[in-house]
């Protein structure tokens, strides 16, 4: 849904300076390719984390910040909250994959003026830079219709990590908890060890894990496998 875009959508005089805060290289750079192609538009800077986003924001000026949430060594959240203590008037979208309930509430709580996730559209996402720039909020429609549920009471089903693996990559996760190497999954599994290596860095990314001894921390607390022994 958008909010205060407006109807003008001529190409502006000077490009909206944007800074880009996401840990995926192939998603960032992807983003800077249609950004850097947007007449629009004006890439300022960029990082992998909100600990170097914070450093590098200190030496430059961006219109408006596009963040991910989920991030090493400092996530979305808390880089947001740190930028909005000394720059109240910073422009921040969240450009995340996740639109669980907790999230949205803390981030509008925060002052974010925009959250969209990352399946969006190009025009849309064009139209969501534009909207925030010039004063006005915007929200994917599916973040719309959360925040809408919460009011109306409807209780929306939490994001959930166990349920967003795979069934390939719950059969991997298995054998790494047997303490099996890459060339036994691959063996078992019929596939190659390249080819558990994504896997492996599949589950790293929707688990929020920093290596196998994390999925495997995360698999025990979750009670994943409960025949697992």
């Amino acid at each position: 849904m958008l909010h205060g875009y407006p109807k003008n959508q001529n190409i502006m005089a000077d490009p909206i300076k944007i800074f880009i805060v996401d840990d995926h290289p192939l998603f960032r750079d992807g983003l800077i390719s249609y950004l850097a192609n947007t007449p629009d538009f004006h890439v300022a800077g960029t990082a992998a984390d909100g600990m170097e986003a914070l450093n590098k924001l200190k030496n430059l000026q961006a219109d408006v910040v596009l963040t991910d949430i989920q991030m090493p060594k400092m996530n979305g959240i808390e880089f947001t909250e740190e930028v909005l203590k000394t720059n109240p008037g910073q422009k921040i979208m969240i450009l995340t994959m996740f639109s669980e309930v907790a999230f949205i509430k803390k981030l509008l709580q925060l002052g974010v003026n925009g959250y969209i996730l990352k399946d969006i559209g190009r025009e849309d996402l064009y139209q969501a830079i534009r909207a925030v720039h010039e004063g006005g909020h915007y929200y994917s429609r599916e973040i719309t219709e959360v925040m809408m549920n919460k009011i109306r009471g409807v209780t929306q089903k939490s994001f959930n990590y166990i349920t967003d693996l795979t069934e390939r990559e719950r059969e991997l996760l298995y054998l790494i908890l047997s303490q099996k190497s890459n060339q036994e999954i691959a063996d078992e599994l019929f596939i190659s060890p390249r080819t558990v290596e994504a896997h492996k860095r599949n589950m790293l990314s929707k688990t929020g894990s920093k290596n196998v001894a994390g999925l495997v921390i995360f698999a025990l607390e979750n009670n994943i496998f409960p025949d697992f022994k």
